[in-house]
């Protein structure tokens, strides 16, 4: 079983999980509502610790190529000014990370219509799944299929070309 560290991140995860089952299985006997909650709150704690596994990952890659005084900017539009205007990076440095970026948005580019559209709402958007299958029109089912399969591909593609994560 995962651990939440964050208290915070714990509560929302209880509140969450009491939400689906009253929404979900509010009809139900008032006898089976312990297990359905100990099932949701399984399944819910699962979700956020692969999020949070998924979103780390890419994090720590466009982080990596990132400065750290700026939290708002768009990573690929911050790594685009960098690698233009960073008087301490050498000449070769500026180059990687350009052509890194290069490789990173023409990766995006090629994955299936919706799961960039996941990927980038869920990850450069940071919406959270209710919100990026709302805004896709689909089940958040759906939007977790199109980010898995999406981070999946990226991170396959970025390893054939010699990029780790």
């Amino acid at each position: 079983m995962f651990a939440i560290r964050n208290e915070e991140t714990a509560l929302d995860i209880v509140q969450d999980a009491m939400m689906r089952l009253a929404e979900k299985y509010g009809d139900r006997p008032v006898t089976e509502w312990p297990m359905l909650f100990q099932r949701i709150l399984q399944n819910a704690i699962r979700d956020s610790y692969r999020r949070s596994k998924v979103r780390s990952m890419w994090t720590t890659l466009l982080s990596s190529l990132t400065p750290n005084d700026d939290e708002d900017s768009d990573p690929l539009e911050t790594i685009a000014a960098d690698c233009e205007s960073d008087g301490l990076a050498t000449p070769h440095r500026q180059l990687e990370r350009s052509q890194l970026l290069g490789v990173i948005e023409k990766e995006i580019e090629k994955l299936p219509p919706r799961q960039r559209e996941a990927f980038l709402m869920r990850y450069w958007e940071e919406m959270d799944i209710a919100e990026t299958a709302t805004a896709m029109g689909c089940s958040e089912g759906s939007v977790k299929t199109h980010c898995s399969r999406a981070t999946h591909t990226l991170a396959a593609a970025l390893k054939a070309k010699g990029i780790e994560l």
